[in-house]
């Protein structure tokens, strides 16, 4: 299998596997009305509409904000894909087939609903305090993996683009 398509099919999974998750959620096991769902002592299932972007800046839901937040969306998926496309390595071409399934799944969440759906709590109980991480989904996990392997492939691997 060549680097690219490598790259096409982890962006395809990504999305497919990151939008029947939010759909068995959202659809099948109606977290909406189950309010918090412990799963380990550290971690649980909540629902969370996510307005803004990754973990949680710049809520804001005015339709120019989200918009705006999609335009961006958009262009950073086409260079992404052009980015992907000239990328002479297999770890940095599936990376960033991470990342754009990833980018595509939550735009369709912004789309369909106005908000990107997040479900993931980590959370640690120290003593008589609770920090919680943010509360993401899979395609925000697909993102930071993609992230951590272009930098992987950045400092172990070949360039990932073929320079002229």
């Amino acid at each position: 299998m060549t680097p690219l398509r490598s790259g096409l099919l982890a962006a395809v999974m990504t999305l497919i596997i990151d939008q029947a998750s939010k759909a068995w959620l959202l659809y099948v096991f109606d977290i909406a009305h189950r309010g918090t769902v412990r799963v380990t002592p550290f971690f649980d299932l909540v629902l969370a509409w996510n307005i803004g972007i990754s973990f949680g800046l710049f809520q804001n839901d005015s339709q120019a904000a989200q918009f705006t937040l999609m335009a961006v969306k958009v262009l950073a998926v086409i260079a992404l894909g052009i980015w992907m496309m000239r990328s002479q390595t297999r770890m940095a071409t599936v990376a960033l087939g991470l990342i754009i399934g990833g980018a595509v799944g939550n735009g369709i969440d912004r789309l369909a609903h106005g908000a990107v759906v997040d479900f993931a709590l980590f959370h640690l109980q120290i003593g008589g305090n609770t920090y919680n991480w943010y509360v993401f989904n899979l395609a925000d996990a697909a993102i930071v993996a993609g992230v951590i392997g272009l930098l992987y492939d950045s400092f172990v691997g070949v360039p990932a683009v073929k320079v002229p």
